[in-house]
């Protein structure tokens, strides 16, 4: 395993994806990223009323939803990320946090049926979403949404997941 130090980024999804699925997604994730520190993502997998639970607590919305981002970081779009830039603690492992996601996946399982797709494609669809999300990008505004989807679709396309699969 790699130290953070040699990688520009790490994805903890331990538990819920295979380190073949962590290591594709970091690798697309690294040319993607400008940073002199490793960043580093938390991934958990929940299920329906946990992501109710969370989107009422954190956003006041009692509703299911399919991903929720929590960033650490503002103001960070498009930047380099320089460690001088935030005095942070750093991680056990050398890394920055800069953000949390939470995934439903029984939500993934429905939209990939809903949107005829595989669920694979949507459960990493809804990570590189989520994790757009934690680097500073949003889809509030309609120039926003096309910034985003075309950022979602070079992530997705860096690992050869597409609209069809």
């Amino acid at each position: 395993m790699k130290k953070a130090e040699d990688k520009k980024f790490i994805l903890d999804a331990s538990g819920g994806l295979d380190e073949p699925s962590v290591k594709e997604i970091e690798s697309a994730m690294q040319a993607f990223v400008a940073t002199d520190v490793p960043l580093k993502i938390e991934c958990v997998f929940v299920g329906e009323e946990e992501i109710r639970a969370l989107n009422r607590e954190k956003r006041g919305v009692d509703k299911v939803t399919d991903v929720l981002s929590f960033p650490e970081l503002d103001g960070i779009k498009g930047k380099k990320i320089l460690k001088k830039d935030f005095p942070y603690d750093l991680d056990e492992e050398g890394a920055l946090l800069i953000g949390s996601i939470a995934v439903c996946t029984k939500r993934a399982e429905e939209q990939a049926e809903e949107y005829n797709h595989s669920y694979r494609r949507e459960l990493y669809y809804l990570i590189v979403h989520g994790i757009l999300h934690c680097l500073g990008y949003d889809h509030m505004e309609e120039a926003d949404r096309a910034e985003m989807r075309k950022k979602e679709e070079e992530v997705l396309g860096a690992m050869g997941v597409t609209r069809n699969d």
